[in-house]
């Protein structure tokens, strides 16, 4: 029998975990003698009790380690068992980590820079707005970066979508096997994201997702990066737990602020308060922060064109630029005489066209 088998069945023994499966494996030496050593044995082990040990447990186990390695087999699906010199360097160094994960796509989960994106689920186009920005910053400085997250709704969904924009790779780590995607909404995005970067998973297709299971690859995203961003978040949700985790794997957190007034800030403003995350607010405060080294970013090239497409207001907005140097919303707002509000969303819009950036401070500068 494949030894991947004995790995998938010791995976899917009930009651164990990861942590207690590297104690067994320490005691007897291999997932196949696991499987072949006797009842009697296996219970003296610390951790494994007599149900997991049992032949009948370890029967059932093998018979749908068998079916998986079927799917596997038959779904272009990788596998990393985590004595496996593919296995994520990373992840590896995490000592609740997954004892083997699946992946569908290829990419390198070992890059040299690696960052986790997360966040609620009720983004506010603030949230979805900075996160689509510090994506696009950081592509403009690391076209190798890659992004990983959860692909939920809200911010996860927001960061996949603008990695893939900005033709950086992505991971989307899941809470279920890999015969699905929850939720099913996003699913295209998923058959995109196996294009350019891979799903994974440390569950099996015979496992129920459930809550638990959304809560357990949280560790999985904070272990496969370098450091973790928390773009938006309440006081309490899966967000925070990452960016906890994160800090345990001495990993590097950063959130975004936010009013304090604003429900979806909240968490991020008590991750900085707390000192669990350091304050960004671009592309660039967390390539400083993370000592990631930079070249000025590339000048786009405008032509006189597209300003034919402007409005009458985006033009006023570029010709204050001109004027007056680099600005802040507030600044603009006052001298075009509109909503601070306004005066964001048109912001942004011209940066993503290319004519306006957004330095550190949130200060605009036109792009001569």
């Amino acid at each position: 029998m494949d030894a991947l088998v004995y790995q998938i069945a010791l995976s899917l023994l009930p009651g164990i975990g990861s942590i207690r499966t590297r104690s067994i494996l320490a005691h007897v030496g291999s997932p196949e003698k696991f499987f072949t050593e006797s009842s009697g044995i296996l219970e003296k082990i610390p951790g494994v009790g007599a149900h997991p040990a049992t032949n009948t447990q370890r029967r059932k186990a093998l018979e749908t380690a068998k079916k998986e390695y079927e799917f596997v087999k038959n779904n272009n699906i990788r596998t990393a068992w985590f004595l496996d010199e593919d296995y994520p360097l990373r992840l590896k160094q995490c000592e609740d980590a997954p004892v083997i994960i699946y992946i569908r796509g290829d990419t390198d989960l070992d890059t040299a820079k690696i960052i986790s994106i997360v966040g609620t689920r009720h983004a506010t186009s603030y949230g979805t707005g900075a996160c689509k920005k510090i994506i696009e910053q950081l592509a403009a400085f690391f076209p190798d970066l890659l992004v990983v997250s959860g692909l939920a709704y809200g911010i996860d969904v927001c960061a996949h979508k603008a990695a893939l924009k900005n033709g950086l790779k992505t991971v989307a780590v899941l809470g279920h096997g890999l015969h699905m995607i929850y939720p099913a909404v996003h699913r295209q995005v998923a058959r995109e994201i196996v294009g350019q970067g891979a799903l994974v998973t440390e569950f099996a297709t015979s496992q129920i997702p459930d809550k638990g299971n959304f809560i357990a690859r949280n560790r999985v995203i904070a272990g496969l990066a370098d450091a973790t961003l928390v773009v938006e978040s309440g006081i309490k949700g899966g967000a925070l737990i990452t960016a906890d985790l994160a800090n345990s794997y001495n990993r590097d957190v950063f959130a975004l602020p936010g009013r304090t007034s604003d429900t979806w800030s909240q968490g991020c403003n008590q991750l900085i308060k707390r000192n669990q995350a350091a304050l960004i607010e671009s592309g660039k405060d967390i390539a400083y922060l993370m000592g990631w080294e930079t070249s000025p970013l590339p000048k786009k090239e405008v032509q006189k064109a597209l300003f034919v497409n402007l409005n009458e207001e985006e033009k006023k907005l570029i010709g204050i630029l001109r004027e007056h140097g680099e600005l802040s919303v507030d600044q603009v707002a006052i001298l075009a005489n509109i909503p601070v509000s306004k005066a964001s969303s048109m912001l942004l819009n011209l940066e993503f066209s290319g004519l306006i950036t957004l330095l550190p401070g949130n200060i605009y500068r036109y792009l001569t």
